[in-house]
């Protein structure tokens, strides 16, 4: 059974040793914001899924729960 995009990206931040605080000025978004997108509340922005999926360099499937691994993104050019 695949996580829901709420869980994947709270899982994507602790398996990155940050805290929600690190990871919003990271991001320079509201914490309240981004506590939403963690429990559920709130769906996250295309762009925002974009901006961690590079920041964890994982593929943007991955977060969505299409892959079953995290994928590296391709080589920027």
């Amino acid at each position: 059974m695949s996580l829901k995009i709420d869980e994947m990206v709270r899982d994507l931040r602790e398996d990155a040793d940050l805290t929600q605080d690190e990871l919003v000025k990271q991001l320079g978004m509201h914490k309240t914001t981004y506590t939403n997108y963690e429990q559920g509340k709130r769906e996250p922005p295309f762009e925002l899924i974009i901006r961690l999926a590079k920041l964890y360099g994982v593929s943007i499937d991955y977060i969505a729960g299409l892959a079953p691994r995290p994928m590296p993104l391709p080589p920027q050019k």
